[in-house]
């Protein structure tokens, strides 16, 4: 089981969007895929159309009071679940503040689901924190979209530093430019510039087009109601880069 996570200590940045179609596309190429919801917000929940509730919400699966396997949901489309968000997750890091193992806790959860599983997709709320922590144990891969502006690099250099003391296994990284304007000199610049620093940049460039705003109101990920559109190519393109072989 190959886990992704989409984050970043910044909202805003594409990351549910990025979450919600590359779990599509995994799906379409047949693999058992998980979406995993942990924003509060869940907005990824409300794309696939799937109630943001969880029995018992996020205190029953960190205690393991609930089974993982019990708050799972089907969405409409093949080879993809959803275990969607639920409000209560805004107080999760006091939930595994109280565990032992706090670190760690969110692995062990999708440690039960490892065989019914290829791919698990964690959409990850903005923050330095517990859960974050245990997302960043629980991960391979971190795909972090950056905004191509001064602020959201200095985010990626802070999470670099912190990954830089981390102790166990580290996640690769692999950052892209997410809602990137070429017509803007700024976004060109930032694009070109970014250092490095030891990370893996993709060279994928994920545009800000109106019709990735419409996943919303389509309910539904781009290559879904748009497989033919720049943006649907774009996602199959960053995809290609990342996924599992």
């Amino acid at each position: 089981m190959k886990v992704f996570a989409t984050y970043n200590i910044k909202g805003g940045v594409g990351k549910t969007s990025t979450a919600v179609n590359l779990a599509y596309l995994s799906a379409r190429e047949g693999r058992r895929t998980l979406l995993w919801d942990l924003d509060p917000q869940g907005a990824a929940t409300y794309v696939f159309r799937v109630r943001p509730r969880v029995k018992g919400g996020g205190h029953a699966l960190v205690t393991r009071k609930r089974p993982i396997e019990d708050a799972l949901k089907a969405t409409d489309f093949d080879n993809l679940d959803l275990l969607p968000a639920d409000f209560s997750y805004r107080n999760m890091d006091l939930e595994l503040d109280d565990v032992k193992k706090r670190t760690r806790r969110l692995g062990q959860l999708l440690e039960s689901v490892a065989d019914d599983y290829d791919v698990v997709f964690l959409d990850c709320p903005p923050s330095i924190s517990l859960v974050s922590e245990n997302v960043m144990h629980a991960s391979d891969t971190l795909l972090v979209p950056l905004i191509p502006a001064t602020l959201s690099l200095r985010t990626f250099d802070q999470l670099n530093r912190f990954l830089a003391d981390w102790q166990g296994r580290r996640p690769e990284v692999v950052a892209f430019f997410s809602m990137a304007d070429r017509r803007k000199r700024l976004h060109r610049d930032v694009i070109e510039a970014i250092p490095r620093n030891g990370s893996r940049v993709a060279d994928t460039v994920i545009p800000a087009l109106s019709i990735i705003e419409q996943m919303v109101e389509r309910r539904a990920p781009v290559p879904a109601f748009a497989p033919t559109s720049r943006a649907a190519l774009c996602y199959e393109e960053l995809w290609a880069e990342v996924r599992p072989t």
